[in-house]
């Protein structure tokens, strides 16, 4: 199952987050949610996974009547979780990555912290700021938590996750390394592409491994790993994490990204106004960005 966020307009023309859900990537229609089950929290994909219904939503799916689908195509994508209480990411968490930025392999990850204002959804522009042109695309797996938790183990970590996606955590490099943390040149508004849905946990093998990555650059490949490569696997990420805080329903955990990015390329290569940006992930789907220049 597949959920997503989207922009819909209703019968007075003002316009509402709504949550809809198709049943495999090659599908051309969808099912708004409030359309299957009416009772849920279909406006906002972090009361949803609060609610703890992904289970009811499934069986529900599988019964859906025909006349109630969608054309996908028509879709105003958002953010997947459009305001998380956390979006917290790994860094350095390929070796290959590693290698390629000068960093020796880590005992412990590099955590660094995204916030929603950095989200753009699927099929909308990335934003390069007119204060830089090293804007680096980075292909990475997204988590997001499904249950609240704290002090989790390798053996209950996973039991948290509601499902995956594709995120692009886009980066200005020169901003990055202005300082000896990664924050500010990861936050710039609308540089982080975050989709284009949620794939529920159920449908993936444990944990994302063995899940082939890539970026795509106007449709040359740049990165190409896969997640069995993770430094720290998904669930001693969620470990590490749930020592310090509580990770709650809708928080967001990117996984890092292997080796290729733009900037340790001979030449460098970072993305301009009017190219495209693809984030794959198999069993998943693609995250599409075009890039333009901010206004």
């Amino acid at each position: 199952m597949r959920l997503f966020s989207y922009l819909s307009t209703n019968t007075s023309a003002s316009q509402t987050s709504e949550i809809g859900i198709v049943k495999s990537a090659r599908d051309s229609m969808f099912f708004p949610l409030s359309a299957l089950v009416p009772d849920v929290p279909s406006g906002d994909m972090t009361s949803l996974l609060a609610s703890g219904r992904l289970d009811e939503i499934a069986s529900a799916l599988s019964k859906a009547p025909a006349n109630a689908l969608k054309p996908l195509s028509e879709v105003q994508f958002l953010p997947l979780v459009p305001r998380p209480g956390k979006i917290i990411c790994l860094g350095v968490n390929y070796a290959d990555h590693a290698k390629e930025g000068g960093h020796a392999k880590p005992d412990y990850p590099s955590f660094f912290m995204r916030c929603a204002t950095s989200q753009v959804a699927h099929g909308a522009n990335i934003l390069r700021p007119k204060v830089s042109t090293k804007l680096d695309f980075e292909a990475e797996l997204a988590v997001i938590i499904g249950k609240r938790g704290r002090y989790l183990t390798r053996e209950t970590a996973l039991m948290h996750v509601a499902g995956y996606s594709c995120y692009n955590d886009a980066s200005l490099r020169d901003y990055q390394r202005k300082t000896t943390q990664w924050t500010i040149g990861k936050n710039f508004d609308s540089t982080g592409g975050f989709g284009p849905w949620l794939v529920t946990a159920d449908e993936l093998p444990l944990g994302a491994t063995g899940l082939r990555i890539q970026s795509r650059l106007n449709g040359q490949i740049m990165q190409d790993a896969n997640t069995r490569d993770f430094i720290v696997d998904v669930a001693g990420a969620l470990c590490l994490l749930s020592e310090c805080m509580t990770l709650e329903p809708g928080d967001v955990i990117i996984t890092g990204t292997p080796g290729g990015v733009g900037y340790a390329r001979n030449p460098p290569v970072f993305m301009a106004h009017g190219d495209r940006c693809e984030i794959e992930i198999e069993g998943i789907g693609i995250l599409s960005n075009a890039i333009a220049d901010a206004a």
